[in-house]
């Protein structure tokens, strides 16, 4: 069950946070604090307490105006521990959403507080932590009785060699805004990516998605997963390319029902990596 820390520095929204919180099932201890200084204080001791350790925290829900300190400081901050807690930010105001996720926030839950919206919040949480299997909360009201998560839950693969942490889990999507709604894409479900201006516009099976990121970050972020520069325009899977086209010296690919054009400058590269590929 989730360990959990709210930070907010008005107390009745504190209070209202912590009692819908505590009213799911999925959430073993809610505590909160009502300033930057006791929220840090409550992380630094779960961080040193471990994962295990009495203090321990999974996940904060974290105002971003704050007194002093504001969320997106604090979540800066955790940035440097080397296993710190999730981050969810709870806030009444839109415009932080892109920074919050590159803060690696696994959720952007605005004010005020829907009992359901916070619920899919906690469920994303349990869902990078392993605890999926949780019972999922519909209503701020909790029925029937609490049970621990199962042990091993969050295990890795027989293949791996540690079990991921959260962050990792974090790290593997990637969070698209619509119509005031937030959603998280797999990265692994991306096929292609187009440069759109200072933003970027991600093409899965089912759709696209815009986000505010330049190609150039993608393309720094995602090289390890495989993504190469085939265009000034175009980020590629390298595993979703199903076909390589040579026409009048011109080099193009096929990614599904896509074809998109390889610039002279990359298409050497391409080849070779393809060719990698194929021979193991």
């Amino acid at each position: 069950m989730l360990r959990v820390l709210a930070v907010d520095d008005e107390k009745p929204l504190l209070e209202e946070l912590l009692y819908l919180l505590r009213s799911d099932p999925r959430v073993g201890a809610a505590v909160g604090a009502s300033d930057a200084t006791e929220a840090l204080r409550r992380i630094t001791l779960a961080v040193e307490s471990g994962p295990d350790g009495a203090d321990g925290l999974d996940v904060v829900f974290l105002d971003i105006h704050m007194a002093g300190l504001t969320g997106l400081d604090i979540a800066r901050l955790l940035a440097g521990f080397s296993s710190p807690p999730l981050i969810v930010f709870v806030t009444a105001h839109e415009g932080f959403a892109v920074q919050a996720f590159d803060l690696k926030a696994v959720d952007y839950v605005l004010k005020p507080v829907r009992p359901e919206r916070l619920a899919e919040a906690v469920r994303r949480v349990c869902a990078l932590l392993g605890h999926d299997r949780e019972p999922a909360a519909a209503l701020p009201a909790p029925s029937g009785p609490r049970r621990p998560a199962p042990p091993g839950a969050a295990a890795a693969p027989a293949a791996v060699a540690a079990p991921a942490t959260g962050a990792e889990r974090a790290a593997e999507q990637i969070a698209v805004e619509l119509g005031g709604v937030t959603r998280f894409v797999a990265i692994a479900d991306i096929a292609y990516v187009e440069a759109q201006g200072d933003y970027a516009r991600l093409h899965t099976g089912e759709g696209s998605h815009l986000v505010r990121i330049p190609l150039s970050t993608l393309e720094e972020r995602w090289a390890a997963r495989g993504f190469v520069r085939i265009h000034r325009r175009h980020l590629v899977a390298l595993d979703r390319i199903d076909e390589l086209r040579l026409d009048a010296g011109t080099t193009s690919v096929r990614v599904g029902a896509a074809e998109l054009q390889v610039s002279r400058r990359h298409a050497r590269e391409l080849r070779d990596l393809l060719m990698r590929k194929a021979t193991g």
